[in-house]
């Protein structure tokens, strides 16, 4: 152990998995890639319906829009944490109880997400917005909209101890979470280079997810009471942004979390060391109170929010997102730049995310501008820009981790030089359609099109298509590895 390491922590260069923690590992992985695909199949579905190359009822088209939308944020979700307990394990003593415990509460949610959708008909969204869960018009009855809530408060209680399991080992070893995050070498000092990128990313996560959590807590249990108490109103606008803050801040977290596979595995394929920085620590110290202030830029559209807050939006949404990016990236780069670096699956993953992280942004800060968000908003744009940085940025991550932990033991590799380029066409023929279509103002959320958007509804169902192939493979190889391996990480090209 580095001496200037605190005392208790654990040796960073131990990633072997013991029996059971490659169990609960496997779990969370075979899961979160069988749901993927899923939810992918979900998506095209509602590509295909939009092209008129299927036919399905709109009434289904929505309760398939809302498996999806919380399907699969909460599937990124599930697996990004994943990527933050192999790597934060390394450093502190997390509770293997509690990680299995999260996984058990996101499958009982989901479970009951899907029953309320696909047997009690709820088809209002993944942002539950009150009060039309409480007004289903027919379509759905109080209890299947209840118990799509209740399975999202299952989801959010298993993240919740997850992060709180993280905070308590954390400042087992760090004294405090100010510590942990370096704040103490902000502005002056020199700083222990040994410090870990992942103990900071996670310290972030930790904090700001368990405030978006217990935000989405409260709302979820205040439209549960409306259901079945009627008389107890709600203030709209108040549920609006709980709702907003829970959903904004869950997707981010997921964001952050996965970014942790970079910074741990890029060194071992580069081969050079990727040290923390000042900047680095400031970036993330800053981007902890941006990521929590932000959210109101999903709601310029409310014209009666405070004028305050949607101009803190505005500006923040230019500002959140690239302190963490910028530093990422940047360090990325030039940890890669001459390094000689062999470029095989995770290698490649980790650069493909840097790119669908960086391309992504762009079209969410043009959305976070009030002038453009007036007419873009509730179009197509904004499935466009998230796609683009959950497929194409966040995804890599994971599967790069998936891949180094089955290193060699992984099954014939020759279908990657296929698989890959796939992924990356599909995505883009994917993401950019809807781009495309935002941009001549085609709606969202719409079951049904006009002939004049059908185009980009075809082109967006075959790039679907094309990335649905290239992630079957994936999976196949990840699923088959995992299996045959005891999970230990790919050695051959680890350097430390």
């Amino acid at each position: 152990m580095n001496a200037s390491q605190p005392a208790g922590a654990l040796h960073p260069a131990n990633e072997t998995l013991t029996r059971n923690e490659r169990i609960v590992f496997n779990l969370y992985t075979i899961s979160a890639l069988m749901v993927f695909v899923l939810m992918m199949l979900l998506g095209l579905t509602m590509r295909m319906a939009q092209s008129t190359w299927i036919g399905v009822l709109p009434n289904v088209f929505y309760q398939v829009m809302t498996a999806h939308g919380a399907g699969m944020v909460g599937t990124i979700g599930l697996a990004t944490s994943a990527v933050m307990w192999f790597f934060l394990r390394k450093y502190v003593k997390l509770s293997l109880s509690i990680f299995l415990a999260n996984y058990v509460l996101f499958m009982l949610g989901a479970v009951a997400l899907l029953a309320a959708v696909f047997i009690g008909g709820y088809a209002g969204a993944w942002t539950f917005l009150y009060p039309l869960p409480e007004h289903p018009m027919g379509l759905w009855s109080g209890n299947a909209a209840a118990l799509f809530m209740l399975g999202y408060l299952l989801i959010g209680v298993g993240f919740l101890l997850f992060y709180l399991d993280a905070m308590r080992a954390i400042i087992r070893v760090y004294s405090n979470l100010g510590r942990a995050l370096g704040l103490q070498w902000l502005f002056s000092g020199d700083i222990d280079k040994s410090h870990p990128k992942t103990v900071v990313a996670s310290t972030m996560v930790a904090i700001t997810n368990s405030i978006g959590i217990l935000a989405g807590a409260i709302v979820l249990v205040m439209c549960i009471i409306n259901i079945y108490f009627p008389s107890v109103t709600l203030n709209a606008l108040l549920v609006k942004n709980l709702t907003y803050l829970f959903g904004h801040m869950f997707i981010n977290a997921s964001i952050y979390m996965g970014v942790i596979a970079v910074y741990e595995l890029l060194p071992r394929y580069s081969g050079r060391p990727y040290p923390i920085s000042r900047p680095f620590l400031w970036s993330w110290a800053s981007s902890l109170v941006m990521v929590l202030i932000v959210y109101p830029h999903h709601l310029m559209m409310d014209y009666v929010m405070p004028h305050w807050m949607l101009v803190m939006g505005q500006i923040i949404s230019y500002c959140a997102g690239l302190p963490v990016f910028t530093v990422t990236v940047f360090g990325a780069l030039a940890n890669i730049y001459r390094s000689g670096m062999r470029w095989n699956m995770p290698s490649r993953l980790l650069v493909l995310s840097m790119f669908g992280w960086a391309a992504g942004i762009v079209p969410a800060i043009i959305d976070g501008t009030i002038s453009v968000n007036k007419l873009m908003h509730n179009t197509q744009w904004v499935p466009g820009h998230f796609h683009f940085y959950l497929l194409l940025g966040v995804l890599p991550m994971v599967l790069a981790l998936m891949f180094h932990v089955i290193g060699q033991n992984a099954p014939s590799r020759s279908s990657d030089k296929l698989s890959f380029p796939l992924y990356i066409l599909g995505g883009l023929i994917f993401v950019l359609s809807f781009l495309a279509a935002g941009h001549i103002s085609t709606p969202r959320r719409f079951a049904v099109h006009l002939p004049e958007w059908l185009t980009y509804d075809q082109s967006g169902s075959i790039g679907a298509i094309l990335l649905i192939v290239a992630m079957l493979v994936f999976t196949l190889h990840i699923i088959v590895g995992l299996l045959r391996s005891p999970g230990h990480g790919d050695s051959a090209h680890a350097t430390g």
